[in-house]
């Protein structure tokens, strides 16, 4: 895939073990995407992540509402794809890998690089939970709106997530993420090989969309619940976060003291409710 337009899946020639044995198949298997997208600000490194190509520039815009670098999307001059380094035919002219994003903010000096790749270090090394807490207290932006929602809503999101997973059906191998309004309306699903990168997909496309605080949606999440998946919720103003897996211990304390309703192991009629509550 290289040096080529990205895809969101791949087909790939296998052997199936069967019984103990491996035995020649001619069906090929269909996996998904995953891909480097480098995200720059004005020309300088910021992240790196692996994901699912497509949606990237949600997924860079949400990236940085997340991290509290932006409020809304007027604060994004420019976001574009800049040449790779791959090089392909007779002339070696080097081709587009659509893996490098380079953003243009309003205000050039709304972070400082230097200082925040100390910070990613820091809290990709274990900062404590105390810590982070309080960080995400003071970056916040909107209050949490205390709206209880419907249990019988809350057992249904779940399956209305799968209806849309398009690439789950495909390759069995992939995380969505969803808002869903209190009627159980989809506005948007993202999937990705990246839980998080889904979140900011989804969270990217409300902020391009001028829909933060998404007030009046619920995130609901095919993945565990961590404590970086509550802080994108809490960022974006969404009240209600549903998980079909479980929550970390982490994400249960954030979600207590930001207010935000938290639930997981949401499958079929039963769902744990760690935080919050739910209209009678």
């Amino acid at each position: 895939m290289a040096g080529r337009v990205n895809s969101t899946y791949a087909v790939t020639k296998i052997r199936r073990g069967s019984h103990g044995q491996l035995v020649a198949d001619t069906r090929a298997d269909v996996v998904a995407g995953e891909e480097p997208l480098e995200i720059r600000v004005g020309g300088q490194t910021l992240t790196t992540t692996m994901r699912t190509p497509g949606h990237d520039i949600e997924l860079a815009h949400g990236f940085l509402h997340s991290e509290g670098h932006i409020v809304s999307s007027s604060d994004v001059l420019e976001a574009r794809y800049c040449a790779g380094s791959v090089t392909s035919g007779p002339s070696g002219m080097a081709e587009n890998t659509y893996n490098l994003l380079d953003v243009e903010l309003r205000d050039p000096h709304a972070l400082n690089l230097t200082d925040l790749r100390l910070t990613l270090t820091s809290s990709a090394c274990g900062v404590c939970g105390t810590a982070s807490i309080e960080q995400l207290h003071k970056r916040t932006r909107y209050p949490l709106p205390d709206v209880p929602v419907d249990p019988e809503l809350i057992a249904q999101l779940p399956a209305s997530l799968r209806e849309h997973q398009k690439q789950f059906r495909k390759t069995g191998g992939i995380h969505a993420a969803g808002a869903f309004d209190f009627a159980g309306n989809p506005v948007v699903v993202r999937e990705d090989v990246g839980r998080h990168n889904a979140a900011d997909k989804v969270i990217g496309h409300l902020l391009l969309q001028n829909r933060l605080p998404a007030k009046d949606l619920i995130l609901v999440l095919s993945s565990r619940a961590s404590f970086e998946l509550v802080q994108k919720a809490a960022m974006a103003g969404i009240g209600t976060l549903v998980a079909v897996s479980a929550a970390s211990s982490l994400a249960v304390e954030t979600a207590r003291q930001t207010g935000l309703t938290l639930i997981g192991f949401a499958r079929g009629d039963t769902f744990n409710l760690y935080s919050g509550r739910l209209a009678d």
